[in-house]
């Protein structure tokens, strides 16, 4: 029986390095590219180079595109944040088939292929005017996003105890404020999360900017696509590089902040 355990600890390790592996692969390609002195993606050959991450963080071009993705990603990701939870919160409020209806028709854009999303959008865009413009494309990110907001807060009502509702209700609070100072702070972490999915799903968006913005917009992945499909410019695998860095930075903070507080949690206890 142990053997027969081991074997299989084995293979779900030997799988586990697999994917990690195959998750580092990026970092081993985009990392050392970053660091030629040529203006083409290569390989360094004669020595090293940051003048990529200088052009990244100094060519007015790709700052204009950061600062262009965070804005559109920031406001995008309130009114997903906010469509999303009222959304969620309404179809868990009247549970029947026709809030289920609902809740499918939401989830739409993440079931059907982006490319059909991106002609709906510019057919859309072209008769209200909102073609290459900050309003439509944030539009547009929102309700790619919506779904997110609405899957995990849905998932953080599903654990909510209703007592908790008809304890406020009992005590004269109205619904809004039941909603404000019991519901909301119970699925905090279930909003949160679909605040980070829908600003990601804007801050990674292609296809569909690609479809609605020309001139005027012109978004940090718009800005990658770009370099590769006309000059190769190795600023690409800087940017490539510094966005995997921080994403190991946050990810690595994340898993430091929940470790120290359940070491706290745990003294606490034992202190008790």
């Amino acid at each position: 029986m142990s053997e027969g355990y081991g074997w299989r600890f084995r293979i779900v390790l030997a799988s586990a390095w697999i994917v990690l592996l195959f998750l580092l692969v990026p970092i081993f390609v985009s990392a050392p590219i970053s660091l030629t002195p040529d203006r083409f993606l290569t390989l360094p050959k004669d020595g090293v180079s940051l003048r990529n991450y200088e052009n990244l963080f100094t060519n007015p071009d790709w700052t204009s595109s950061i600062w262009q993705s965070l804005v559109i990603a920031v406001i995008s990701t309130v009114i997903a944040t906010s469509l999303g939870t009222l959304c969620a919160i309404g179809l868990w409020r009247i549970a029947s088939r026709w809030s289920e209806l609902v809740r499918g028709f939401v989830l739409l854009p993440i079931i059907i292929p982006s490319i059909v999303s991106a002609l709906a959008f510019y057919r859309i865009f072209v008769d209200l005017g909102l073609l290459d413009s900050y309003p439509g494309v944030i539009m547009a990110h929102a309700v790619l996003a919506v779904p997110y907001v609405v899957i995990t807060v849905s998932t953080s009502l599903a654990n909510f105890d209703l007592r908790l509702e008809q304890a406020a209700r009992n005590l004269g609070a109205d619904m809004r404020q039941t909603l404000r100072m019991v519901i909301l702070p119970c699925i905090a972490p279930g909003v949160l999360a679909g605040a980070v999915f829908a600003f990601i799903s804007s801050w990674d968006e292609i296809v569909v900017t690609l479809f609605i913005s020309k001139l005027n917009i012109f978004t940090l992945p718009r800005r990658m696509w770009s370099g590769i499909r006309d000059q190769a410019d190795p600023t690409i695998a800087a940017c490539a590089t510094t966005l995997i860095f921080l994403t190991i930075v946050v990810i690595g903070s994340q898993m430091w902040l929940r470790a120290r507080r359940l070491r706290a949690q745990s003294q606490a206890e034992g202190a008790a």
